[in-house]
């Protein structure tokens, strides 16, 4: 029978969710740093691959930040452990198939697919180089309140309009402005940045940036909450790249009903 992997991914993300577990947050609350998953070759996972293996490691337990195949495991003179489950990523891609339309004529139609494939943690193999048991995470740099250059040289080059007043962060689409209290408000540096870059995933959202398919609407509605949580997501991985400690805010625990369902 074919795999539905969209079902797949899906229910395992419900099922961490309905434990009160954002797999996209997880992995690194409290007194370490995170880093993208890892192909064997260093490259860094991507989009929903990123939170299934993330999801993977917190469940087992996995310090490594890397993955490879039963057969990479083999051409690298190591091997799975006897007894090892797989986690499962995807491959997505699209296909060309030439379809008639009403009128008999022909026309090529593009097909989005995700085909699966299983792979394991460095943790759960053997006879493998040490260089790829490195903590998946490390000790966080104590900032305190001092500035971040790498973030922000990140964030000045997205030429977002950041406006630091109040004690309130938002992003206002009228104004198409960031809004911030001042870096000496926040608890340290990394709670600033995560809290940042979280109101930068929602800038994107105009529509000559990353527009939705969808109107973020008003606070308490479906939509709303489906814009959090693509803000949630978004922070999660640029919190990831630039090695900031993600400190998730206190209403977010909120929208978990409404993610759900």
């Amino acid at each position: 029978m074919k795999r539905d992997c969209y079902s797949e991914i899906t229910n395992a993300i419900i099922a961490d969710l309905e434990k009160g577990v954002r797999p996209w947050a997880k992995p690194w609350e409290g007194s370490t740093i995170p880093c993208r998953p890892l192909r064997i070759t260093g490259e860094p996972y991507r989009g929903i691959n990123t939170l299934l293996l993330w999801s993977a490691s917190h469940r087992q337990g996995y310090q490594s930040a890397y993955w490879l195949t039963y057969q990479q495991a083999q051409h690298q003179g190591g091997n799975i452990r006897k007894g090892e489950k797989s986690t499962t990523v995807v491959f997505s891609g699209t296909l060309t198939r030439t379809e008639q339309d009403d009128n008999g004529e022909e026309q090529d139609k593009v097909i989005p697919f995700l085909k699966a494939y299983s792979v394991f943690n460095i943790d759960q193999t053997e006879g493998l180089s040490e260089k790829y048991r490195a903590p998946a995470a490390t000790a966080p740099t104590v900032r305190e309140n001092a500035r971040h250059e790498k973030a922000d040289q990140f964030i000045a080059n997205t030429n977002a309009d950041v406006r630091h007043s109040g004690d309130r962060a938002c992003y206002s689409p009228v104004e198409d402005r960031i809004y911030m209290p001042s870096i000496g408000h926040f608890r340290d540096s990394d709670s600033y940045y995560a809290v940042l870059l979280h109101e930068l995933v929602h800038f994107t959202m105009r529509e000559d940036r990353c527009p939705r398919k969808f109107r973020p609407s008003v606070h308490g509605t479906a939509n709303y909450a489906r814009e959090e949580l693509i803000a949630e997501l978004g922070a999660a991985f640029l919190c990831a790249d630039l090695q900031i400690s993600l400190t998730p805010r206190p209403d977010h625990a909120d929208y978990i009903a409404s993610w759900l369902e």
